[in-house]
């Protein structure tokens, strides 16, 4: 049973073949997303890996950004950042207690915070999709840089490799969410062009070395592959796209997960449908308020026959600490429906 619902995933461009095939009704992937900045991040998270499994977590995404000691792109490198030693132990404890780990690093959008500029864009300006503009980042959300510009990947496809390295990961996750500035004019390379074709150029870009050179999977936050003024999600302009972006959902493969979150309590969650009906698998995410979380995977239950429904999983975005996760009020409230 197990070996069909494997191939029929595979023959209808479900996830790949190391994402878990599930029996009829039930969870894939019971998963918790969590921050590592630096090595005592990562070392707090080795007593909670255990706790976790007990929850019944069978995948944690570690995101790390720039918080790393890289070895590829030391310019780039964090003082005090996650090093490969505690790295290795945290990939270890969390194949001791059968959870699948799953590095993510932000790509394209989320490259400044506040008035603080991410370490690529810090080190070469030039990246920017808006350079020269918005001094200390007054009057934007994030800076995002360009998807066009020849000098990015190869820098950025380094530090994937150094990351799926450091976890010796079988996935790979590469942010993506709420990238508000695409397609500007004051890109010298972007101005004018489609902001579809400019997101799905970078999706297929990461997917090309991810999945077809490294043979790991992709994941996706999804927001912005959702059309904002769609009635049927009524979702606000966080988790749907409101700058035409949400076309490129037809110009990406398949086979990339989609980590389509919604962090507040709704009757319904039309997103869901929506990509499965586009044949990819979907992994519903909530954050901190457990009713909202409970509402989500209420409706996702809906769709676990489906063999591209994955799970759920759980995002606190700093709300805790990597300690305190196994106690994390929506896991707490809910792990027992994803047994």
């Amino acid at each position: 049973m197990i070996l069909m619902l494997l191939v029929i995933c595979v023959m209808l461009g479900a996830c790949s073949p190391a994402v878990p095939p599930k029996p009829s009704d039930a969870p894939a992937l019971a998963g918790m997303h969590t921050l590592i900045h630096n090595d005592d991040e990562g070392l707090a998270l080795l007593p909670t890996i255990p706790k976790l499994s007990k929850r019944g977590i069978n995948a944690l995404v570690v995101e790390v950004n720039y918080n790393f000691d890289w070895k590829s792109h030391p310019e780039l490198a964090a003082d005090d950042g996650l090093t490969l030693q505690t790295a290795r132990e945290v990939a270890k404890a969390c194949r001791d207690n059968g959870i699948r780990i799953i590095p993510a690093f932000n790509c394209l959008g989320h490259q400044s915070w506040g008035e603080r500029t991410m370490a690529l864009l810090k080190v070469y300006p030039q990246l920017d999709e808006t350079p020269g503009q918005y001094p200390k980042n007054k009057g934007i959300y994030c800076r995002s840089w360009c998807p066009l510009n020849p000098e990015v990947n190869p820098i950025v496809f380094d530090l994937m490799d150094e990351l799926i390295d450091a976890f010796q990961a079988e996935a790979f996750h590469v942010g993506m969410d709420e990238v508000l500035i695409i397609a500007s004019d004051f890109c010298p390379r972007c101005k004018g062009k489609d902001p579809a074709e400019l997101f799905a150029k970078a999706i297929n870009d990461y997917r090309a070395h991810l999945v077809d050179v490294n043979k790991v999977e992709m994941f996706m936050w999804g927001d912005r592959l959702i059309n904002g003024a769609d009635p049927a999600t009524s979702y606000s302009k966080w988790e749907a796209s409101f700058n035409n972006t949400y076309p490129a959902v037809d110009l990406i493969p398949t086979d990339i997960i989609i980590c389509d979150w919604h962090y507040k309590e709704q009757e319904s969650y039309g997103s869901i449908p929506y990509f499965l009906s586009k044949g990819f698998c979907v992994w519903p995410a909530s954050c901190n308020e457990p009713a909202a979380a409970s509402a989500l995977i209420d409706y996702s239950q809906n769709y676990w026959s489906d063999p591209r429904m994955l799970g759920h999983l759980f995002t606190h975005w700093g709300l805790t600490d990597n300690q305190s996760l196994a106690k994390w009020p929506p896991l707490v409230k809910n792990f027992r429906k994803l047994r």
